[in-house]
This record gives C-alpha cells, structure tokens and sequence, in this order.
C-alpha cells in the first residue's frame, strides 16, 4: 500500500519564505528587485520566490569573487586546513540529508527515496573526495638540456595554481549533485566561484550556499546568483572571470564557447548533451539486462545526459526484450515524488513536458511506433510516461536528436560488426551501456564505441573517482576523479640558471 512520505519539517520551512542570493557572505535581493517564482513540478503550484539576478548581479559577485581570491585566505592557507573545511562541507551535506533529498523532491520532482538514496550521499562523497586532493597537488622538478648553454646549470620546477575566479553553470537534472561536481574540484584548486544554478531547480543550491558558510568557507569564495539566461550570458561573457564549467545542452554550450571568444578567451569545459547507445548482445543475462536497460532510460525520468536512449538488440533476443521493457515501462508507477510507491516522478516544468511531448507527436507523425507510453500522463503536474519506439531511422527527430525524458527507440542488429557504425552515427559521444557475458567482446565494443564512459552489463554507475565526460559535441574535459582538477588548475615553469 503506498504511503505518503512526510516532508522533513526544515524543507518546508526553507520553502515557505522567498530566498536572495549569496554574494560574499551577505544574502542580499537582485539589483533590479525582481523576483521569480519557483514551482512544484508535481503539482505545478508556487513554492516560493528567489532573486531573480541580472548582468549587474554577476558583476558585484564577480568583483566579491575577485577581491576574495586575490586577497583572501582561501587559495593561500594549508592545503590540508583547506581540504579539512571542504571535507566539512561533506559531513554537513550528510547531517541534512533528510532536507536536502526533500528540496530535490519538492524543486526537482524526482521520487524523495532516489533523492535521498543517490543525490545527496553522491554529494557528500564528491567533497569527501576532493578534500584529500588538497594535499596531492604538486608540481614536479625538471633538469633542463639547453643545447645552446652547455655549461650551464639549472633549477627548473613547475607549480599547479588555480586558475582564479570560475564561473559555474549548473542544469536542473540534478541541481544538489551537479553544484557538487562543480564546486568541489574547483574549491580543492583554491580558486573562487560564482555558481549560477538553474532557474528551474534554485532552492538546493541556495540552502548549499548556507551550508558553506557553516563550514567555514571564507566569504566571497562561493558566491550563488539565482536568474534566468541573462545571468549565466552575463558570466560567460564576462572579462574578469578565469574560467567558466558548464553542464547543459549542446546548443547553449556553444553559445557559450561564443561568449568566452569575443571577451577574453576564458578557459572553459563543457558537460553537454548525449543520445547514448545501449547495446544488448543475445549472450548477456536478460534477467539482470533487461531490467537493466530499462533503468538506463527511465532513471530520473529521462533527464540524463548519459540516458541510454537508443536500444539496439541483437535480433536473436530482440522480441524478448523490447516486451520485457515495454512491461516494465507500462507497470511504473508515475507519481509525486513523496508517495512510497512512485517509481518515476513528473518533468521538471511545463517546457520540457512541451518539448518531451513535442518529440512524441513528431516521432508519431513519422512512423515511429509506441509500443509503451508515448503520451502524458494525466492532467495536472508534469508527467510523462516511459516511452518505448521501434520503427525509427536516424533521420527520425526521436532517434536523432537528445530528448532529455522517458522515451528509448529499439533497433534489433543482425551482429557485433553492426554496431560500430550505428552506435557511432551521432553528434554526440557522452555515455554506451554494453550488455553480455562475452569479456573479449564486451571489450572489443567499448573500444569501437567513441564516447567518454563505457558501462558493461550495468549503467548509470557514478563515483567521485570516475572522470565524467564526452566525445564530440558531449564536451569539453571531465567532471569527476583526478583529471577534474585540471579544469581549474594552472601549471607555471619556473626556471633558474644556477
């Protein structure tokens, strides 16, 4: 029998008031005045109003990010005190899991059970992780061969410093957990931040905000400025920020590599879209692949960058496995994010169900066959239910294009030489799930497959030590792991003639 979780009684505290934004360590109102309001995706009703910020916005954060990183304490302490204050912010993302996860529900849509099992334990690992790199940073010494100076003697040596002020643009998809993979690398390099969080999903990031305020993070290091396009233009294009990270889609991450051209060639990296390939071989375990592929699509409602939405089967289990998807796309339980039973909640706004929905109709003009779905889900709230296609060819909007919800197109294939080139005729190369219990071909697969995570016989698996990131129009540089460091770091060569 489903039951209603209780919404932790913080949560709705922080919703039932308006919230301003961050900027040192005063929350203060937009310049401008001007709210915005903030949805439950679920119902559709108000939850509360935030600070709506513009270009000017971003200039004072901007000029408070500046004095905090060239005359603060933060880039210039201990990096173990530095790592200790981050690895504190983990601890404290932990002790209000329960408020967070509730937030994410409440702002986000997705089901409380996911939020509090997955988002908010993945943050905290995430500054968990990065605190201990504060200490490992180093640079190297070098002997020099100079040809033209034989005789003489050097001291050479290299530094890894941070790159300054960042500008950090997160999407909606999972707002605690990207502001996370943002912040923390760029907080372990000692640079100062910006963070502009979706205008669809703020609350997560501002309660965070506070979060890094107790944990001792000096003022102006992080600064959180809520608003619309105008906002985030206004930060990629400015000429006093370093660098700028950017998770969204593909379209507005080259408006941004545009911005950063015409001002000063900030250094950027860019976690963009996906229309990731998940290839069944008629040898895996169709009891744990079935099930399995359908999570790669249907987790998080669809709103994945690395969502496996394009099915391809080898034809000798096709027909089994489309109907074992299809089953369990049809049995889903779609709901509000806070009834125990719900398996996969709403979208997260009124425009990306027109856009999920716009797919759905188009796909059917077509000829695309909904063999699961392919319609909303009732009246009120923003839900759409999981989606299964077959009969689509990639000049098909359904199968070309990132759809960014619950809708797959299945494709049987006849063998492993097939899918190199289907799995490969994308713009995109983010993410590929891979299903059998054949070690050499599964191997063999990941290699032909150009896309910056492999899954084989799982998907969806994150850690703080796995870099995240994709091939072609997916992005530039990886989130996550070792490699995420050097977004925000800067290798300077010293070198003395002895």
């Amino acid at each position: 029998m489903a039951t209603e979780i209780q919404v932790d009684a913080h949560a709705r505290e922080f919703v039932g008031h308006d919230h301003p934004m961050l900027i040192g360590s005063d929350w203060v109102d937009a310049a401008s005045g001007k709210t915005f309001e903030v949805l439950n995706p679920a119902t559709g009703e108000l939850l509360c109003r935030v600070a709506e910020g513009s270009s000017e916005d971003i200039d004072r954060a901007v000029k408070t990010a500046r004095a905090a990183f060239e005359s603060g304490p933060w880039h210039t302490m201990k990096p173990s005190e530095r790592g200790r204050i981050i690895h504190r912010l983990g601890d404290l993302i932990l002790e209000h899991g329960d408020e967070l996860a509730a937030l994410e529900t409440l702002d986000n849509g997705k089901p409380y059970a996911v939020a509090r099992a997955a988002d908010v334990p993945l943050a905290a690992d995430l500054f968990h992780y990065m605190s201990g790199w504060c200490t490992k940073l180093n640079g190297q010494t070098i002997q020099p061969n100079v040809p033209y100076m034989p005789d003489a003697q050097w001291h050479a040596y290299t530094t890894r410093d941070p790159i300054g002020v960042v500008g950090q643009i997160i999407p909606w998809n999972f707002p605690l957990l990207m502001a996370a993979w943002k912040l923390g690398p760029a907080l372990a390099a000692g640079c100062t931040i910006i963070l502009k969080p979706a205008e669809q999903t703020p609350l997560s990031a501002l309660r965070l905000g506070e979060l890094i305020l107790e944990a001792g993070i000096p003022p102006g290091v992080v600064n959180i400025v809520t608003g619309f396009g105008e906002a985030g233009a206004a930060l990629a294009a400015h000429n006093d920020v370093d660098k700028v990270a950017f998770t969204g889609s593909t379209e507005v991450g080259k408006l941004i590599v545009g911005a950063a051209g015409t001002s000063n060639l900030k250094k950027l990296t860019l976690e963009l879209g996906g229309k990731s390939p998940n290839v069944v071989y008629a040898d895996s375990d169709l009891e744990t692949t079935i099930p399995g592929a359908a999570m790669s699509i249907f987790f998080n409602h669809g709103q994945c960058c690395a969502a496996g939405s394009r099915l391809f089967v080898e034809h000798k289990v096709y027909d089994e496995v489309l109907q074992g998807i299809s089953d369990i796309a049809k049995a889903m339980k779609v709901g509000n994010g806070f009834d125990s039973e719900t398996e996969m909640g709403p979208l997260v706004s009124q425009e990306q169900l027109d856009r999920v929905t716009g797919f759905l109709d188009a796909g059917a003009a077509e000829g695309a066959c909904a063999v699961a779905g392919g319609k909303r889900v009732g009246d009120k709230g923003y839900f759409v239910a999981p989606t299964v296609l077959t009969d689509t060819n990639p000049k098909m909007k359904v199968e070309a294009e990132e759809i960014f919800g619950p809708v797959v197109v299945a494709k049987p294939f006849k063998d492993a030489a097939d899918i190199p080139p289907i799995a490969n005729e994308t713009n995109y190369g983010l993410a590929a799930g891979v299903w059998t219990r054949d070690i050499s071909k599964a191997h063999a697969t990941a290699r032909a497959i150009r896309a910056g995570t492999v899954w084989v016989n799982c998907y969806n698996v994150f850690d703080a030590a796995l870099p995240f990131g994709g091939y072609k129009e997916s992005g530039w540089g990886r989130e996550m792991g070792g490699e995420a460091l050097n977004n925000y770091l800067e290798t300077k060569c010293v070198v003395t003639q002895l």
